[in-house]
């Protein structure tokens, strides 16, 4: 498994670096779950992570609008980025989380062919009315993404692991699997957490709250809370 951590600020890139995690990931809280930041944070933050980390980026919980959405992954993908990860919030059945997909995928790849899309559902769906998580890898392979992830949209709510039982969550990882895709979970996951993401043995495990200072996805990134994380993703 490999370790990604998401950042806000440019501060934030040094100590989630130093705790060696494998992907840096840049988002805005403050406007949601996959919450997109500023291009200039992104660029600065793609310009001081080492060449050989990769950085990926939120473009945002985005509601059914695949010409906004097309144009948001454009730009994320003139920032340098590795990954670009869209939040399917709007679109509620296979045929509109597919409109909009694909012209995702088509303005990131027009833009830079080499970057990597990864389509995220929620584990708390039922609540939000967006696109059961189970349905998404054949969404996402049928629409050319590269991988698929599972989130969580609502942050005063539950956790990845309370919102989605054993079975459901072994289903995704075999689902993508199954159709050739990278799989990555997140959604308030805890370093306690570890064990069971191992038995699910996602190719991502993505950290935030875990990964501050104070516990919390509007602290600040710390070293010290990365290594720990790092050390429990490589005992797995």
């Amino acid at each position: 498994m490999e370790l990604l951590i998401s950042v806000v600020r440019e501060d934030e890139v040094g100590p989630a670096v130093a705790g060696h995690a494998d992907i840096v990931d840049v988002k805005n809280p403050r406007e949601g779950s996959l919450g997109a930041n500023f291009p200039h944070v992104i660029r600065r933050v793609r310009a001081i992570t080492p060449a050989e980390v990769p950085v990926s980026v939120a473009i945002g919980d985005v509601p059914n609008l695949p010409g906004m959405a097309a144009l948001a992954a454009a730009g994320a993908a003139a920032c340098g980025v590795q990954y670009i990860k869209v939040g399917l919030l709007g679109p509620r059945d296979h045929d509109e989380a597919f409109a909009l997909l694909s012209a995702v995928c088509r303005a990131g790849r027009d833009q830079d062919p080499a970057v990597r899309i990864m389509a995220t559902a929620y584990a708390d769906a039922h609540t939000t009315g967006s696109l059961p998580p189970l349905e998404l890898p054949a969404v996402a392979a049928e629409a050319g993404a590269d991988g698929c992830m599972i989130d969580t949209a609502v942050k005063a709510g539950g956790t990845l692991l309370t919102e989605l039982g054993a079975a459901e969550l072994e289903r995704f990882v075999a689902r993508c699997r199954e159709a050739g895709l990278l799989c990555a979970l997140a959604g308030s996951l805890r370093a306690s957490d570890m064990q069971r993401l191992h038995e699910l043995a996602p190719d991502i495990v993505g950290f935030r709250g875990a990964a501050c200072r104070s516990g919390r996805r509007d602290g600040s990134v710390d070293r010290e809370a990365v290594l720990r994380l790092k050390d429990l993703v490589a005992q797995a």
